[in-house]
C-alpha cells in the first residue's frame, strides 16, 4: 500500500514536468507507466529520478524502462569523406570490413567526434573506449584518434560477427556490453541503450540515404563495404560495459 502511495505521488508529479524535459516510461507490473527524467539500479532497487526528488522501486516491480517516442532531431550526418577523422575511418573500415558510415554515425553517438571526451563510467576518445577494453586491443595512447578509432572499430567488428549482424544487438553490446545482452537474450530493457541504437541507426540510415542519392546521380560510385564477415574462428568477446555507459 505504501509503495502504490508513493508511485501514485510519482506519477501526479510526473505529469506535471515540462513537457520539453527529456524523460523516460518506467512500466510496472501493477500497469502504471510512470514518467521519469532519470534512474539508476541499486542492487535490487531502481531509483527513479522525478521532479522534485527521488523514489526506490523493487527490480521486481518494473517490467521495462522505455524511451519517449519523440526526440529532437538530429543533424544530417556529414559523408565520410568529409567528416571529422574521415581518412582513419576509411582505413579503419577497410581494415576491419566494417561500414565506414556506420564507423562514424556510432562515434557521433559517442562523442560527436570529441577525441578528449571522457564519460562519467571513464569510457574515452572518440569511440569512448573503457580503458579496459583499449588495453585488449593493445592501445597504447587511448585519446589518440587513429588508436581509438581502429581498436573501436576492431570492437565493433567482433560484435557484428558474435550477434550475425544484428545490429541492434551489437549496438546495444557496445552501449551496455555482452553480459547484458545474453543477460536478457535481446536488446536490455533500459532506456540508455534503447535510445542510443536509435541515435546510431538513425544517423546511420540517414547517411546511406545520402549515399543512395549521390549513387543514383552517379552510377559508377562504388558500393559501400558489408558491415562484417563472419568469424569462423569463434573468437571469444571483450566485454566493452558492464554496466551502462
Amino acid at each position: 500500500m505504501r509503495l502504490t502511495r508513493i508511485l501514485l505521488s510519482c506519477a501526479f508529479v510526473c505529469a506535471a514536468a515540462p513537457p520539453g524535459l527529456r524523460a523516460e516510461y518506467v512500466a510496472l507490473r501493477s500497469g502504471q507507466r510512470l514518467h521519469v527524467t532519470g534512474y539508476q539500479l541499486i542492487g535490487e532497487t531502481y531509483r527513479l529520478q522525478v521532479d522534485g526528488g527521488t523514489v526506490e522501486v523493487p527490480t521486481a516491480e518494473v517490467v521495462s524502462i522505455e524511451p519517449e517516442d519523440a526526440f529532437a532531431p538530429l543533424p544530417p550526418a556529414p559523408a565520410v569523406a568529409a567528416a571529422p577523422y574521415g581518412e582513419l575511418v576509411k582505413a579503419a573500415a577497410a581494415r576491419y570490413s566494417v561500414d565506414a558510415d556506420l564507423i562514424s554515425s556510432v562515434i557521433a553517438a559517442e562523442s560527436n567526434f570529441d577525441a578528449k571526451a571522457v564519460s562519467r563510467r571513464n569510457a574515452r576518445g572518440l569511440m569512448q573506449l573503457l580503458p579496459e577494453t583499449a588495453a585488449h586491443f593493445g592501445v597504447q595512447n587511448i585519446f589518440d584518434p587513429q588508436e581509438n578509432i581502429d581498436a573501436g572499430t576492431h570492437y565493433l567488428r567482433d560484435l557484428l560477427q558474435r550477434y550475425n549482424n544484428d545490429l541492434a544487438l551489437a549496438l546495444a553490446a557496445y552501449n551496455a556490453g555482452p553480459e547484458r545482452v545474453e543477460q536478457f537474450g535481446r536488446v536490455p530493457p533500459y532506456a540508455e541503450t534503447v535510445s542510443y541504437i536509435r541515435r546510431v541507426k538513425r544517423a546511420y540510415d540517414r547517411s546511406k540515404s545520402g549515399a543512395s542519392t549521390g549513387a543514383a546521380a552517379n552510377p559508377s560510385s562504388k558500393k559501400g563495404a558489408p558491415v562484417a564477415q563472419r568469424n569462423p574462428r569463434g573468437d571469444t568477446i571483450h566485454g566493452q560495459l558492464n554496466t551502462l555507459n
